[in-house]
């Protein structure tokens, strides 16, 4: 039985003209590429591509069946388009992903607004920005706010909505007993000794911005402690063991701590609504748009 997926490896060789740029496209190995024409052939008992020093091309016979294979996974979008709407239409559960620190300030005043509109439950689901995408892609959840660095965007992708809700400077979170905080802006030149502590993933934001500025004055930072949990963050912070980047609205007053700036520039934290690209559920733009109207963010 022929698979869409092996339909999409045909078409992706045909625009790219090689297997490894068709992995590419796809996201995808040579082997796995390889596999999947391999089992197209096979099901056919044709040769479909050629493959030779100059490249890779589809045959007279790949180049028609390509052409009948496009159209027929644009039916095939279009059909799961049309399931995807009729199920949305009366979605009972609504989850939404998403960061502690902005989460708590954002999302309980626009939840009760939403439910004011749509008759809606919420789930909210914590996590941080890297999971929630990937639990957005697997439909775990239809939404969620995520943040990143405005500099060096890693979400950006065709198959996500982005909508920017804040923008924010990173600063350095020290404690308030400290040398650190009797300075009005410290200089990373001078902190070549200080713990840091940073998120579980270093892939995430302020781990990829607190790299860039160290190394631009000549060292790698000293991790202290990995975590996500913000009462450990604050606590390791408070007690002067070392300190973080963070921005304003993420900083709990109830710790003695205090932000400062640096001399460097560390650029911003940006903050945004997430979703699929394309139609999603009505009562996830109407979230979308209180969002916006709360953050006096443009649509």
């Amino acid at each position: 039985m022929i698979q869409p997926q092996q339909l999409r490896v045909l078409l992706a060789i045909r625009d790219s003209g090689s297997l490894s740029r068709a992995a590419e496209t796809l996201g995808y190995g040579v082997p796995t590429i390889s596999h999947h024409l391999g089992a197209l052939e096979r099901h056919f008992g044709v040769k479909l591509v050629d493959r030779d020093r100059r490249g890779t091309r589809l045959t007279p016979l790949g180049t028609a069946f390509a052409t009948e294979a496009e159209q027929i996974l644009e039916r095939i979008e279009q059909a799961e388009r049309l399931v995807t709407a009729h199920r949305d239409a009366g979605l009972a559960t609504l989850r939404v992903g998403t960061f502690a620190s902005i989460g708590s300030r954002l999302l309980p005043a626009a939840i009760r607004e939403l439910r004011g509109r749509a008759r809606v439950q919420v789930e909210v689901v914590e996590a941080e920005p890297i999971e929630i995408v990937r639990l957005l892609r697997g439909g775990e959840v239809h939404a969620g706010l995520i943040y990143d660095f405005a500099d060096d965007p890693a979400f950006i992708s065709p198959d996500l909505a982005l909508t920017v809700l804040l923008d924010e400077p990173y600063q350095v979170l020290v404690a308030r007993h400290s040398a650190l905080a009797r300075l009005p802006e410290l200089d990373f030149s001078e902190l070549a000794d200080v713990d840091w502590v940073c998120s579980r993933d270093e892939g995430e934001a302020s781990d990829r911005v607190l790299r860039r500025v160290c190394r631009s004055v000549g060292f790698d930072p000293r991790v202290l402690m990995r975590t996500d949990d913000l009462n450990m963050i604050h606590g390791l912070v408070a007690e002067g063991l070392g300190a973080t980047l963070t921005t304003a609205v993420a900083v709990d007053t109830r710790f003695p701590v205090e932000l400062r700036a640096t001399v460097q520039e560390l650029g911003m934290r940006r903050t945004s609504f997430v979703r699929r690209s394309g139609t999603v559920p009505a009562v996830v733009e109407e979230l979308q748009h209180i969002l916006i109207r709360h953050t006096g963010s443009a649509e």
